[in-house]
């Protein structure tokens, strides 16, 4: 998919989009109520028709003076802009970073809780707090009766796995200056979604397992990976790991990063600078993994993120 191709391709998906997130519309009236003697920002409910639109474009105006764009919702991730005069920001609490335009990012894990706050520290002295109204979601289940929890023996896990996540938290440690949180985010490889975000799977033997952390698109072996927006590279694995298989993660600034797993070939270098819709690897199998696919996921600070509301529903080129 060519960079600027993202506006011209038709949406798909719709019906999806409204089934993951028909719970947040059904309780974001009942979210805004509980909090007591608070002001919560209200959340936008989903068109019918044209959900994508609806719930990506949601632009609010609080009567703090922040801007907020994007879904209060948990998996979500809101674009902001501070009040004039801000100085000093945090979000729950802990400082948050803001372009020298005065804009942020912050973003709900897929666990948050229903309330969360913006707080502001004027240039007068004055402080100020903006309290949000974060809507639950329903998870869908989802069942691989022939995968084992664990694909290869625990001892071998275990002694393996301390390793790599020791390179995966050194990665995310990592700081790099990247405008690429403010751009439109593509899908990294257009295909058929054959596992969401959030839902739980169950796996052999009736093993829970943890929820399933990204976007899993199905493609043939070998089928190019691009960068869905302009970022750093800040890991990219020299030998496949236990579970993600070749991995590699680029960040796109503002505490936000993007993780690419079971990959046949990673097509760029540590350190590199990449741009949105750039070739940086290919869709393959390694780690564990019942077939060729590409498992994407986003991360802000310690919050995982739907790709589904941040990329927009899955597109088709004509």
């Amino acid at each position: 998919m060519r960079p600027g191709g993202h506006r011209a391709l038709h949406w798909l998906g719709a019906a999806v989009l409204i089934a993951t997130l028909a719970t947040a519309t059904a309780t974001a009236t009942a979210t805004a109520r509980a909090v007591a003697g608070a002001r919560p920002v209200p959340v936008a409910t989903p068109a019918a028709a044209k959900p994508a639109p609806s719930v990506m474009g949601q632009r609010l105006l609080t009567q703090t003076g922040f801007r907020l764009s994007g879904p209060l919702i948990q998996g979500g991730a809101v674009i902001g802009t501070a009040p004039a005069g801000t100085t000093l920001l945090s979000f729950n609490g802990a400082p948050l970073p803001m372009a020298p335009d005065g804009r942020f990012l912050i973003a709900f894990d897929r666990d948050a809780p229903p309330t969360a706050m913006l707080s502001a520290t004027l240039e007068d002295g004055r402080h100020v707090d903006q309290p949000l109204a974060v809507a639950a979601r329903a998870w869908n289940i989802e069942r691989l009766d022939s995968l084992p929890r664990f694909a290869q023996p625990s001892e071998e896990f275990n002694r393996l796995r301390p390793a790599e996540l020791d390179q995966i938290n050194a990665a995310r440690r990592i700081s790099v200056i990247s405008s690429g949180w403010q751009q439109p985010f593509l899908w990294p490889v257009v295909g058929r979604l054959s596992g969401m975000f959030g839902s739980q799977r169950i796996y052999k033997n009736g093993e829970a397992g943890s929820y399933h952390s990204g976007s899993d698109i199905a493609q043939p072996a070998g089928t190019p990976v691009m960068a869905p927006a302009d970022g750093v590279v800040i890991l990219a694995a020299d030998h496949p790991f236990t579970l993600e298989g070749n991995l590699l993660m680029i960040d796109h600034g503002m505490g936000l990063n993007s993780a690419f797993l079971h990959l046949s070939r990673i097509d760029v270098r540590v350190g590199e600078t990449v741009r949105r819709g750039q070739r940086i690897g290919a869709v393959g199998m390694t780690g564990r993994a019942t077939g060729p696919h590409l498992h994407w996921s986003l991360k802000w600070r310690d919050s995982r993120i739907d790709p589904l509301l941040l990329a927009g529903p899955m597109p088709v080129v004509q």
